[in-house]
């Protein structure tokens, strides 16, 4: 019986979690947004390709995939994908994680099961910003979010 009501509480707590992603983004501590604004130390991934369809990356149904089957890899490939991207005339972008959401089945995830990342962009001219949702978990062709361009490389 404990068992199940544990079951149940852990259940209502995914549940809750993924039921709005606008609250994880509304969410405020002491007049600050939740979430870390990373460096972008890492190499960025060479992205060649820009996806047509308008809800790429930013829909939860149809995240960007960066994963390679290898769950430990994820923050570091989601940092890779987010530092080949650049505003929508090649501005330079800052990103924050904003926190997970959105539980799906996956058998590259924890216990057959993943949470899509959610990162807000934004750019000089642009401090609404734009949020992206990333699985980290499974690799899928990585393009460039409609409105969004890639990095000048050096």
């Amino acid at each position: 019986m404990k068992s199940y009501a544990l079951s149940c509480v852990v259940m209502l707590l995914i549940f809750s979690s993924c039921s709005s992603s606008r609250k994880a983004i509304n969410s405020k501590i002491a007049g600050r947004t939740l979430g870390i604004e990373y460096n972008k130390t890492e190499e960025p991934f060479n992205l060649t390709v820009f996806a047509e369809k308008k809800t790429y990356g930013y829909t939860e149904k149809n995240p960007i995939k960066v994963g390679d089957g290898n769950a430990s890899n994820g923050p570091l490939y989601e940092r890779k994908y987010l530092n080949a991207l650049a505003g929508p005339n090649g501005e330079e972008i800052t990103y924050t994680r904003l926190g997970s959401c959105c539980m799906f089945k996956t058998k590259n995830g924890i216990m057959g099961g993943g949470m899509l990342d959610m990162y807000e962009l934004k750019w000089k001219g642009n401090n609404k910003g734009v949020v992206l949702y990333i699985n980290m978990y499974d690799s899928g062709e990585m393009k460039v979010p409609v409105g969004l361009t890639l990095k000048k490389m050096i």
